[in-house]
């Protein structure tokens, strides 16, 4: 798939930190219960921290006990490019930034209690952060 945002593997080292650009470059993925991002409860904007692109709304975000920042929709449908990934011996949805390509993590549908039952589970090292001015707290839904 051509992106809008293409650069080379040496690029994408010197841009990330090692720890990023294994996720996101490689499709890594962080340690449960370890991201930045798993307790974030301020109303903002979640974006690809490898290309800047809009990804999630705080609103849409909740906790799904799974260990990492979970939400029940992207800001777009075709703000994520969903791929088959047959790896480690099941089947699984890989998410990935539809601008520049690089994994954020996998979409289950088993976010049970959320409007869509979809369950985006990303990686914190993926993902960047914007809080709306003046707002202390997001409208995270409890599961």
């Amino acid at each position: 798939m051509s992106y809008n945002v293409s650069r080379t593997d040496e690029e994408w080292r010197a841009q990330l930190s090692p720890e990023q650009y294994a996720v996101l470059r490689e499709a890594g993925t962080e340690r449960p219960w370890t991201g930045e991002l798993l307790d974030e409860e301020r109303a903002g904007l979640y974006s690809c921290a490898a290309c800047g692109a809009e990804l999630f709304r705080s609103g849409t975000k909740f906790d799904s006990h799974c260990g990492w920042p979970s939400f029940y929709e992207s800001v777009r449908p075709e703000a994520v490019e969903l791929i088959e990934d047959n790896s480690h011996g099941m089947v699984r949805t890989e998410v990935r930034c539809a601008n520049c390509g690089s994994h954020l993590g996998h979409v289950f549908p088993d976010g049970f209690g959320t409007p869509t039952g979809d369950r985006y589970c990303m990686n914190s090292l993926s993902l960047d952060f914007a809080p709306e001015d003046g707002d202390e707290r997001g409208g995270a839904v409890e599961s």
